[in-house]
């Protein structure tokens, strides 16, 4: 008897998934993106899959349990020799988790996972290409300089050969380079589709999760910033991390976006360089520049990235207006929260900046969302505006608010520790933030300021 032919339509850009076809998409509402795909659910042991010989009838229903009842043991994770990446990922790589890593063409996704792949000695790795061959992966790797015994290449796209190789080689750790590439035999669709995606994620997602082995899969992006394939796909997985940064430019930033098993606030930061990619250990003195003359318009800012207290240089320029309305650009900080310190500016320090063009830029290519930024945003903008720089050895950390008041920040004995750390003589903060703090155990000279008029008088009235 011949099968029926199920189809389904499914949108390009979110994965929404509909019976018949529509012109505009109503979960992303984006017109022309829903493509027919056929589906073909057959679960016969012929068609791969991870142990597919046990289908469902043969599986045993689980019961339910009391909560006090369930056995729980700490599992060891497993370190690498990364320590950004272990950072990242909350102490290392959990046993039977599933990491999803994005980025832009091109931003050394396949070179971190092939150097961790490389790096970690006497642990069994399976890298499985899709998109290159052996000898473009040999290339890379001698390029990156690191050997690996026990790091086997598999360029395989059918998810059936893939897990025969597994079941044969064993491995501790399973690197899929792409996920896109990837087409499972249970549907009849291209590679890269939606409904692919999601089988191809379901299928190691159930061999990571009942062998216990760490997977770790590479995704694409779309032009929007976003994981290629439906949404679905970031909500089944562990962890899912982005790799950003300006291919210009040799820094690269490793970002939790969700992670079930550590915080999402880490970040790691790596050097681009011929032979792979540096850890930065120190990432505050490669964020703050190193420059011979006083300019003004640059001030030095604390924020916090997780655990991890960063220094970030932060350079504005305002100059008067040619054109009928002023310009406010930032890059690396919220527009709408520049706008609002200009006014706070305008308003309560009597500065005349609606006339004037505004540019802002955090250096180092990060982005900044940590309001103890503000206090430096707008020391920055009033140093250019009045064209008086400030002194090279100065800090500052704290809050602004619509009143210009500094508000407190949290942590603040982290912050004024790497400030005294990275060799800074002084540090602004608010008053309202040394309450319970002993502040004799610092050599660092701590100001405390409660306006932003007490901060201006010290600096810029000479």
């Amino acid at each position: 008897m011949a099968k029926k032919v199920k189809s389904s339509y499914f949108c390009q850009s979110c994965g929404h998934q509909s019976p018949k076809w529509l012109g505009k998409c109503p979960a992303c509402e984006q017109w022309n993106t829903f493509v027919e795909e056929i589906l073909q659910h057959d679960t016969s042991p012929a068609q791969g899959g991870w142990r597919s010989s046990s289908s469902s009838s043969q599986k045993i229903a689980t019961k339910p349990q009391v909560l006090k009842e369930v056995q729980f043991e700490e599992e060891s994770r497993l370190q690498t020799p990364d320590q950004e990446l272990n950072r990242v990922l909350g102490g290392g790589i959990v046993p039977g988790s599933m990491v999803l890593i994005g980025g832009e063409p091109g931003i050394g996704k396949s070179t971190l996972m092939l150097q961790i792949a490389l790096q970690l000695q006497g642990t069994r790795v399976l890298y499985i290409s899709g998109e290159e061959s052996a000898k473009q992966i040999k290339m890379r790797a001698d390029r990156i300089a690191h050997s690996n015994e026990d790091c086997y290449i598999l360029t395989e796209t059918a998810t059936q050969n893939i897990f025969k190789q597994i079941e044969q080689v064993e491995p501790q750790l399973v690197i899929i380079d792409s996920i896109q590439t990837l087409q499972s035999a249970y549907v009849e669709s291209a590679a890269g589709s939606i409904s692919q995606i999601r089988e191809c994620t379901a299928e190691l997602l159930r061999f990571a999760k009942e062998s216990g082995t760490p997977v770790f899969l590479i995704g694409h992006i779309t032009k929007d910033g976003a994981i290629a394939g439906p949404k679905v796909l970031e909500h089944m997985v562990d962890t899912v991390l982005t790799f950003e940064g300006d291919r210009h430019l040799v820094y690269r930033i490793l970002r939790a976006n969700k992670n079930r098993f550590g915080s999402t606030s880490e970040l790691g930061i790596y050097e681009m360089l011929g032979d792979g990619l540096r850890e930065v250990s120190n990432p505050s003195e490669v964020l703050i520049t190193q420059r011979e003359e006083d300019l003004s318009g640059i001030s030095i800012g604390t924020t916090l990235e997780g655990n991890r207290p960063l220094l970030i240089e932060v350079q504005s320029l305002v100059s008067v207006s040619n054109y009928g309305h002023p310009q406010r650009s930032s890059t690396g900080f919220d527009p709408r929260r520049l706008n609002m310190l200009l006014a706070v500016l305008e308003k309560r320090g009597g500065f005349r900046l609606g006339a004037q063009d505004v540019f802002l830029n955090i250096t180092g290519g990060i982005k900044v969302e940590d309001p103890a930024i503000d206090l430096a945003v707008c020391v920055s903008v009033v140093s250019s505006y009045e064209d008086i720089s400030l002194p090279n050895t100065a800090c500052f950390a704290g809050e602004v608010g619509l009143g210009g008041e500094v508000r407190a920040v949290q942590r603040i004995e982290n912050r004024i520790a790497e400030a005294e750390k990275l060799g800074f003589k002084e540090i602004y903060v608010s008053k309202y933030s040394l309450k319970s703090i002993p502040t004799e155990q610092f050599q660092i000279q701590i100001h405390p300021v409660s306006k932003l008029d007490e901060i201006f008088e010290r600096l810029f009235i000479r």
